[in-house]
């Protein structure tokens, strides 16, 4: 089963429009390095091992090294958008082995403003087997929309077609997630819509306004994850959250083979994350109170309200029917933000997740704190595929 672990400091930048700052990679790193190590009330020299998440930047040591030049092990992980959830895995799985008490967990990126694209034709793509079974299922995809909100696009289009899920249904997380943000001092945007609004927003790719997809965005975000020796060593008491389950999945023959567009995209990666993650925990979901969940787009929020069991198969929607995930309902979901509102630094955003969900169980996020919050439960996803699913929760 291996040792306990726990994450003692967490720190970030600003998410902020692409462009916006004048700031390099290490500056980033450094800033949300620092918080972080100043939460966890540690010097650099302390860290035994690092691990950095990126797709667009340098490697984790160039970024690193001007926080600190130590020797100890660093190494780079790239995921795609779980790549800052790879790197808190690499890091649990550091400390739970009992060999070191600190590992590092940070991510960061520099983006370009606009969509993000599919990547090179060059050779078989990350992507290429996802394309083709969606192809296979709803034709070639148009050249002229960005992709990805393509690929969510069409889940959400499934998801109406074979449920009755509407597009009210998938504009109201998008209203939900703008309003959660408003309250989070980091958060690339921080302004609340109407639900006309989001609904008159231009449309990218039907049922999916522009208000309702993530956007580029840059930022960095850390973690310091230590083991319960250090814990109890230094009487860390309710500011130590324990990292309680963490699993990430990758896809099996059903994504392929099931001919869902809401399979392709992951939903059932997911749903086996999240079991298995919530199983080392030892919890279900309706012992979860506050979420983090990768809402690149609104259309993935309702989906994976089923694959973590939320909700069962074909009702998510009543969820949100319910208002079951904002404030008053069962579950907070994305009080952030979410990555439509608080932003998508594609290599920060599983660790900033992360930061939010820690505040949140030691009872530290201000306005949009989630009243009497004990466990947390992290979802974060990269099209490839893998799904990363977290548990946190307060120390007994």
């Amino acid at each position: 089963m291996g040792n306990k672990v726990f994450v003692i400091g967490v720190g970030m930048t600003n998410f902020e429009k692409p462009q916006t700052r004048e700031w390099t990679y290490p500056e980033m790193v450094a800033e949300a390095v620092q918080h972080a190590l100043a939460d966890a009330n540690i010097d650099y020299a302390q860290i035994q091992q690092a691990f950095g998440s990126t797709s667009f930047g340098p490697l984790a040591q160039r970024s690193l090294y001007t926080v600190g030049q130590t020797g100890v092990p660093i190494m780079t992980v790239t995921n795609a958008c779980a790549s800052g959830s790879s790197a808190l895995f690499l890091a649990r799985q550091a400390v739970r082995t009992g060999d070191i008490d600190l590992a590092l967990a940070v991510g960061w990126e520099k983006m370009q403003r606009g969509s993000l694209g599919g990547g090179s034709d060059d050779g078989p793509g990350f992507l290429d087997l996802h394309l083709d079974a969606m192809a296979a299922l709803v034709g070639p995809l148009d050249p002229k929309a960005p992709l990805t909100v393509q690929m969510f696009g069409n889940a959400g289009r499934e998801h109406m077609k074979l449920y009755g899920s509407t597009p009210e249904h998938f504009a109201w997380i998008g209203w939900k997630n703008h309003a959660h943000s408003v309250n989070n001092p980091r958060s690339q945007f921080r302004t609340a819509y109407t639900i006309e609004q989001i609904q008159q927003a231009p449309m990218i790719w039907d049922p999916l306004t522009k208000l309702q997809c993530s956007p580029t965005s840059d930022g960095a975000a850390g973690a310091v994850l230590a083991s319960e020796r250090y814990v109890d060593e230094h009487d860390l008491g309710s500011h130590a959250v324990e990292f309680a389950g963490h699993h990430i999945a990758t896809d099996a023959a059903d994504s392929f083979s099931t001919a869902s567009c809401i399979d392709i995209m992951g939903a059932q990666v997911s749903k086996r994350a999240a079991q298995i993650a919530m199983d080392q925990a030892e919890i279900g979901i309706d012992d979860v109170d506050v979420i983090e969940l990768h809402d690149c787009f609104s259309t993935n929020e309702l989906i994976t309200y089923e694959a973590l069991g939320m909700a069962d198969t074909g009702e998510g929607h009543k969820l949100v029917d319910n208002q079951a995930t904002t404030y008053g309902g069962k579950w907070v979901v994305n009080p952030s933000g979410g990555l439509i509102s608080k932003g998508h630094p594609i290599g920060a955003t599983g660790v900033a997740q992360c930061a939010e969900l820690v505040w949140q169980v030691r009872g530290e996020a201000d306005k949009r704190q989630v009243s009497g919050a004990r466990i947390g439960l992290q979802h974060n996803i990269g099209l490839g595929s893998a799904a990363a699913v977290a548990v946190y929760r307060a120390r007994a």
